[in-house]
Parts: C-alpha cells; sequence; structure tokens
C-alpha cells in the first residue's frame, strides 16, 4: 500500500474492515489449503503402504510379484498427490483450468521430445500388467537366454548363464517373442542317440527306458517313452522323451546322456561315425588297372565299316 492507502485506510472504518475481512478470508484459505495438503501427503502414504499389505498378504495365497505391487501402490500415490495439489491451488484462488490447459501443453511437447522412451515406459506397464515373465524365471528373450533379475517401467536386466549382465529396454522385450522356462514347473528332455544298422534296436530301446525309470528326479507322470526317430546313412537314431522338474532338466538330460552312452558300450551297441580310407598310389593304380575297360563304340571310319 502507499501512502494515500494508509491514510484512507486510518480514516475510513468501512475501508479497513474491507481489508480485514479479505485477510481473514486468506487466513482462512491459507489454513485450508495446508490442511488439504497435509491430508493428501499423508493419505497417499497410508494407501500406497496398504496396497502393499494387501498384495505381501495374497502372496500366500496365489503367485503375486512385488513389482506389480510397488507400481501400483506408487502409481495411487502419485495420482493423490497431484489430486490434492490440484485441490490446494483451487482453495488459494488460482485457476486450476489455466493451469490444466499449460501442463497439457508441456506434457504434449515432452512427449513428443521423448516418444522413445515413453515406449519403453508403456511397454514396462504392460509387461508389469501382463506378467509374461516374472524375477528370477529363466526366460529367452531377443536371442538371449538369462534369468531375470529385475523389472522396471524402463529396462528388464537378465544374467546369462555365462555371468554377462544384459539390460533390454522393454520397448524391444515386450515386441519380440518371450519363452519362460519356468512358467509350467516341468520340462520335457528329449536326447537322441544313433546305433549302427547292424545293432538291436528293441536293445537299445529297453536300455533307455530302464535308466529312465531309476532315475528318481525323472516324473513318473507323463511316462518316459522311448522310440526309433530317424535312419539316416549312418544309423539308426532312438529318442529318450522324459519330464521333470524345469530347474533340473539340464543337469537330468547330461546324466542320462552319460549313462547311456556306458550302458550301450557295455551292451555292445555300436555308436556310428564317418571312417576315412586311405591308399596308396600303387594300389590305386592297380585298381584301376583290373577294371574292365569299355570298348569304343564303332564309328564311319572303323574296320568293320571298311570292309
Amino acid at each position: 500500500m502507499d501512502a494515500l492507502d494508509l491514510e484512507k485506510l486510518a480514516t475510513d472504518p468501512e475501508t479497513a474492515r474491507h481489508y480485514i475481512d479479505l485477510a481473514g478470508a486468506f487466513a482462512v484459505n491459507l489454513v485450508a489449503a495446508l490442511l488439504i495438503l497435509i491430508v493428501t501427503f499423508w493419505l497417499s502414504g497410508v494407501v500406497s503402504k496398504l496396497i502393499k499389505k494387501r498384495v505381501s498378504q495374497g502372496k500366500r495365497r496365489r503367485r503375486v510379484d512385488v513389482t506389480l505391487a510397488n507400481f501400483i501402490a506408487s502409481l495411487v500415490r502419485y495420482l493423490i498427490i497431484i489430486v490434492g495439489l490440484i485441490a490446494v491451488l483451487g482453495q488459494l484462488g488460482v485457476q486450476t483450468t489455466s493451469i490444466l490447459a499449460v501442463l497439457g501443453a508441456a506434457s504434449l511437447a515432452v512427449g513428443l521430445a521423448l516418444q522413445g522412451t515413453l515406449a519403453n515406459v508403456a511397454a514396462g506397464v504392460m509387461l508389469l500388467l501382463l506378467r509374461p515373465y516374472r524375477v528370477n524365471d529363466l526366460v529367452e528373450i531377443n536371442g538371449r537366454k538369462g534369468v531375470v533379475k529385475s523389472l522396471d517401467l524402463f529396462t528388464t536386466e537378465l544374467i546369462t548363464s555365462d555371468g554377462l549382465k544384459v539390460i533390454m529396454p522393454n520397448g524391444k522385450v515386450f515386441g519380440d517373442m518371450i519363452i519362460n522356462f519356468n512358467t509350467l514347473g516341468t520340462r520335457r528332455m528329449q536326447p537322441a542317440f544313433t546305433i549302427d544298422h547292424g545293432d538291436d534296436v528293441g536293445k537299445a530301446l529297453d536300455i533307455l527306458l530302464r535308466l529312465a525309470a531309476e532315475e528318481e528326479h525323472i516324473l513318473k507322470e507323463p511316462a518316459p517313452w522311448a522310440g526309433v526317430t530317424g535312419l539316416t546313412d549312418h544309423g539308426v537314431t532312438v529318442t529318450l522323451r522324459a519330464w521333470t522338474a524345469a530347474a533340473e532338466v539340464g543337469d537330468i538330460e547330461s546324466d542320462i546322456i552319460h549313462r547311456v552312452k556306458d550302458a550301450f558300450t557295455r551292451e555292445g551297441l555300436r555308436f556310428p561315425y564317418p571312417h576315412q580310407v586311405g591308399i596308396s598310389r600303387e594300389e590305386f593304380a592297380q585298381i584301376m588297372g583290373s577294371a574292365p575297360r569299355s570298348k569304343p563304340a564303332a564309328g564311319p571310319g572303323s574296320a568293320a565299316q571298311r570292309e
């Protein structure tokens, strides 16, 4: 206020009362805005913790991912804070419609500038909702096979069997084929073996089924199966198909191959392999010299026609 306003305020009771009323109304609005702000942050924290608690209790009855619970809790928390801030501005007399319009235009500009990043965020949201894989699952994505160590809104992190850390943008993950090796809990192994054409195929199949029955980690249902799956130039291909736990399939298959090799050798079954035979030049010349030579065909100038 300038000196004239102060003099008028001192001499005019109505003006003084008007300013006092304005100050009182502003103070009330300010206190209400502070209360709304306090309640907003308190409510956002309570709701976020309540969602996490409900999800942690539900993990006992069904498989719920912690990452999804944290994402939903954070999303609800920020939504409550945004609504509360808009209410605070409205309580202070700020025109929220103009602010919302400015925020909308700014969001559009930022979205156009960061469309690649936002695509990863959208893909991350879909991955968190659809759950094609979870943390600690063995998966194959974009030709990379490894264990999922983390999943957030932007990236998926894998640890490969040779100790490499692979970080993939969620946009590429969601747009490609995903193979999950742990979803069903069991997997089928099918090691194949080639024996000689002259060997007893029935004996080979009996050995495969016997070794599968002796392995305690192989499931009884579905029952193991063994049969002939191919004929090649080198021999007969026999295959064992058996189910086991997904986490143990690699170790069990390696052990079965080792035991089959020992059993086939012990029973006299042979594993054929290509052979090369070397001969000397003299032997080659003798072979070619002993081969019968074809007689040349009679032509127009032959002796028979001249006679």
